[in-house]
């Protein structure tokens, strides 16, 4: 059901984008605080939905539907808004590219897969990957204004940001390569059925 709890937490994701796009767009340190702590409690939200789902039985379509939709609509708006509001450097802006053809691509495999009543299950790595995404995508949001405003000026919490996003980004490619071989593996299993399917239909 929509209202079970998980999937209200997974709602709440999808809810906090624009409340997170207006926090950062003010560029107020407070405001890049509150960005922050909006956007760890959102991610936050991605491990408890799951949990929850799994321990009280309920796991649903609707959820497992919802689940990468909300997570890659928090994750591109953040990227988006670094990269819009000039809060990422040169170097800063490969590793997120990176990040956002990783989420293109898997939705792309996901999409044929999904036609073929394949899953594609989410790796010990991913959820690394994930942690690591989320982490670095938090700092960021705070980033050096954000530090200042709560007395962690002393911190380098930019530099920080950007070497954990470039660590998401090498992990994203690992998992990106793992899942594009389950993907290219299917397709060509269904290439050989089909042909080997030809066959015998041209056979007298």
């Amino acid at each position: 059901m929509p209202t079970d709890l998980p999937n209200l937490l997974t709602l709440s994701r999808i809810a906090a984008v624009p409340v997170l796009v207006l926090l950062a767009a003010l560029r107020l340190p407070w405001g890049d605080v509150a960005a922050c702590a909006l956007f760890s409690a959102a991610a936050i939200t991605d491990y408890f939905d799951g949990k929850i789902a799994r321990e009280r039985q309920l796991i649903s379509a609707f959820g497992r539907m919802l689940d990468p939709i909300a997570d890659k609509l928090l994750v591109a708006a953040a990227l988006m808004l670094l990269a819009g509001l000039g809060r990422l450097s040169l170097l800063g802006l490969l590793p997120a590219i990176v990040i956002m053809l990783r989420e293109i691509l898997v939705s792309g495999l996901r999409e044929y897969l999904a036609g073929l009543a394949v899953g594609l299950p989410v790796t010990r790595l991913a959820k690394w990957k994930t942690g690591v995404q989320m982490t670095a995508l938090g700092v960021l949001l705070a980033g050096d204004t954000g530090a200042r405003a709560l007395g962690l000026g002393f911190l380098p919490v930019g530099w920080i940001g950007e070497a954990l996003l470039w660590l998401a980004a090498a992990l994203t490619m690992l998992t990106g390569w793992d899942y594009l071989r389950a993907g290219l593996r299917h397709a060509g299993e269904q290439d050989m059925a089909r042909d080997g399917a030809a066959k015998q239909l041209s056979r007298p």
